[in-house]
């Protein structure tokens, strides 16, 4: 799963759902808090740089967003990492042994590195050699427009097939519970209302800056840009599409970024299918659930502000 893209340059607070617990994060500041089956809650908290503090080109639009992601990319796997270990009931260890050390660097990289080949792979190959196969057995498949649409058509459907048969299995579905959780509190935060559980649980789990929405507005965007891609050949149309990433990702980003802002615009209705994904990728959280999100919070919110940030909605 991609990580949810939630905090941007003038975004306050966002997150991502990790196992039996969220990760919440602030402008200079971020928060993992984990419920451990025998119900201890732990957490872990660092301070961070924006990208555009330390790289000063990730301020300009689109470039933000990349920075944006990678940073989500890079927090998300340190988050699922501590979360992963602190999960589990661990014994404590033995008088004279070492307790168990956290993961190497190259565990954590491991699984980031296999979800970009599988989304090169079933997003970028995969439609389009099924396109071509088509085209030739149905000419009418082989027109640049028809071409494309049937390509966009075959991402979204394997997008939502995936996404519904990860919903079916047990594990996965506690994530999307508190994926639930996190975009309750999130929701509540920026109401400017006490952040409680009640507040926070009368409030919907679909955020127009999730990464579920992120990722299909990206494949929308795709369609009228591969439509203006002039090349014949599978491999160069193939290549092409993969150079194509970081600006579809950029766009994407200052879309959702706008619609967050303006969301009665008619901008923001790009985002409306992602957030109809997110019925498949978020689900009713608990209260206890609930609790674990806005500990979170509340960790990012007092690192932040023991750093010298205001924690005030942007």
């Amino acid at each position: 799963m991609l990580p949810i893209l939630e905090a941007g340059e003038e975004t306050l607070v966002g997150g991502q759902a990790v196992m039996e617990g969220v990760m919440m994060r602030a402008p200079h500041s971020y928060c993992v808090a984990v419920r451990k089956p025998n119900g201890e809650l732990v957490t872990s908290e660092m301070p961070l740089e924006r990208m555009s503090e330390k790289y000063k080109i990730f301020k300009y639009p689109v470039l933000r967003g990349l920075g944006t992601l990678y940073q989500a990319l890079k927090l998300g796997g340190r988050a699922l990492n501590f979360s992963a270990l602190a999960s589990l009931e661990e014994p404590k260890p033995e008088a004279g042994k070492e307790p168990p050390k956290e993961m190497p660097g190259w565990v954590v990289a491991g699984p980031v590195i296999f979800s970009l080949l599988f989304f090169l792979f079933m997003y970028k190959f995969v439609p389009l050699y099924l396109v071509t196969r088509l085209a030739k057995i149905y000419p009418v498949f082989d027109g640049r427009v028809v071409s494309v649409l049937a390509d966009g058509l075959l991402r979204l459907t394997i997008l939502i097939t995936l996404l519904y048969a990860l919903s079916k299995l047990k594990d996965m579905r506690r994530m999307f519970e508190y994926h639930g959780a996190e975009h309750k509190v999130v929701f509540n935060f920026e109401s400017g209302q006490q952040v409680t559980v009640d507040n926070a649980q009368k409030f919907t789990t679909f955020h127009p800056r999730c990464g579920t929405s992120f990722l299909v507005v990206i494949f929308l965007l795709a369609i009228p840009t591969y439509a203006l891609i002039p090349f014949t050949g599978f491999a160069a149309k193939l290549l092409s599409r993969i150079v194509l990433i970081p600006l579809l990702i950029g766009v994407a980003y200052e879309l959702i970024f706008f619609a967050a802002k303006r969301r009665g615009s008619f901008l923001a209705l790009l985002t409306t299918p992602g957030l109809w994904t997110q019925r498949i990728t978020t689900k009713p959280p608990s209260d206890d659930q609930a609790a674990v999100a806005i500990h979170a919070l509340e960790g990012a919110m007092a690192l932040e502000k023991s750093q010298g940030g205001v924690p005030v909605i942007a």
